[in-house]
């Protein structure tokens, strides 16, 4: 499927989403949204792959919501708003449930929806000139793209509302110390570094990574003993698996295995 808004390619087990409006700071408008949602499910569809990178062309990751088009929306806002909180709220479902895990590779600004995107992938790698911020209420607007659900999970209440409320501009060592990446790299090293990750999982045991992002997902809504009884569950199964059998016998036998992503 081809796309205008972004470009999605896969190669070694590995989909790449790049928010591709360069001009327009990546902004997050209906039609992105719309096949941001799109390119998860072709990702989710495709058993090829095991691993997903975000990312974004040119000088920035994503600067937030295209406000312009919500201003040209008029009267209809209200209705623009819902339609594409929509389409941008099904991609991220998908690839919370997706088997593979998401890497963010943070170039540039990440604003907005650009750092509820990165709140949302499992892994975030950021470049050194890489800012975060949440900006929504600077525009008289209440956050989205699931970081109520994600942000306070990760970092914590108090830091959550700190970001909400006021905007607070963090760079990348402070977005390093605060838990909202896992790395930072130079600005070079950032795309390589990212697809290297991401090659490493995808040749990894893919069942297992996802049971992993089901467990973490739902983990707050639990209580310990339900919790404990879905890990049961997940490691039981994933052990009578084709990965997890390998897995068993490649420690034994002190060798390095080999995951099909089964």
């Amino acid at each position: 499927m081809s796309f205008e808004t972004l470009n999605y390619e896969v190669a070694d087990n590995v989909a790449t989403i790049t928010f591709n409006r360069p001009d327009s700071a990546n902004a997050m408008g209906p039609l992105m949204a719309k096949e941001l949602g799109a390119a998860a499910i072709d990702a989710d569809d495709d058993p090829a792959v095991r691993a997903i990178v975000l990312t974004g062309a040119g000088k920035m990751f994503c600067a937030g919501g295209d406000l312009g088009a919500f201003a040209k929306a008029g009267d209809g806002t209200r209705k623009l708003l819902m339609q594409m909180t929509g389409d941008l709220h099904l991609g991220l479902s998908r690839l919370a449930r997706s088997k593979a895990p998401v890497i963010g590779a943070v170039n540039g600004t990440a604003a907005g929806a650009g750092f509820s995107l990165v709140m949302a992938c499992d892994l975030a790698i950021a470049a050194e000139s890489a800012v975060f911020t949440m900006a929504y209420t600077r525009a008289g607007l209440s956050p989205d793209g699931s970081s109520t659900y994600y942000m306070p999970r990760k970092i914590g209440d108090r830091r959550t509302r700190e970001l909400m409320l006021t905007n607070r501009l963090l760079n990348a060592q402070e977005a390093l110390d605060w838990g909202i990446v896992n790395q930072v790299v130079a600005d070079a090293e950032l795309l390589g570094e990212a697809k290297g990750l991401a090659r490493r999982l995808a040749s990894g045991p893919t069942a297992a990574f996802a049971a992993v992002k089901t467990l973490l997902n739902g983990t707050f809504d639990q209580t310990l003993e339900s919790q404990m009884e879905l890990e049961a569950r997940a490691i039981a199964g994933l052990a009578a698996g084709g990965d997890g059998q390998e897995g068993i016998n490649a420690f034994l036998e002190k060798r390095k295995p080999e995951f099909k992503g089964a």
